[in-house]
């Protein structure tokens, strides 16, 4: 009964999410150097990046399969990765905290734009604010700001 439960709250979690839940910052800054910052900042953090998912790339080299000819991303990545200290203590506050993990950053560049965007999704308030601060901190790092 608690999967059930639990798989309910995930699916419910996924499918309330929309782009007015994400904090973004626009950039003028090359594409590359963004990425750069991103990783540079997670690693000072002293956090490790679990993955790069190449989000853009994936969706280029399997657009015509799909069958759509619309380039959506010049690039577009997002990184996953996860604090031991900060998950714990959000977890202990609310065990369902756990849908959150890992953290995600993505920045994206659409065709024939100079502008690169970078950002994460909004969390609730309360003990994932945390998590909230930690994100803003690495993507503002990253940009400068």
């Amino acid at each position: 009964m608690k999967q059930f439960v639990f798989a309910a709250i995930l699916g419910v979690c996924a499918q309330t999410s929309t782009a007015q839940d994400m904090v973004t910052y626009t950039t003028d800054q090359d594409f590359d150097d963004v990425a750069f910052g991103i990783e540079s900042a997670i690693t000072d953090a002293g956090l490790v990046v679990d993955h790069v998912s190449h989000v853009g790339a994936m969706l280029e080299r399997t657009r015509a399969d799909v069958g759509s000819d619309m380039v959506l991303f010049e690039k577009a990545d997002v990184y996953s990765f996860c604090s031991a200290t900060i998950s714990r203590q959000v977890m202990e506050a609310d065990p369902m905290n756990i849908v959150f993990c890992p953290y995600d950053i993505f920045l994206a560049q659409q065709p024939g734009s100079d502008q690169v965007v970078v950002g994460y999704r909004q969390f609730p308030e309360g003990a994932m604010q945390t998590v909230q601060k930690l994100l803003d901190d690495i993507v503002q790092e990253a940009i400068g700001e």
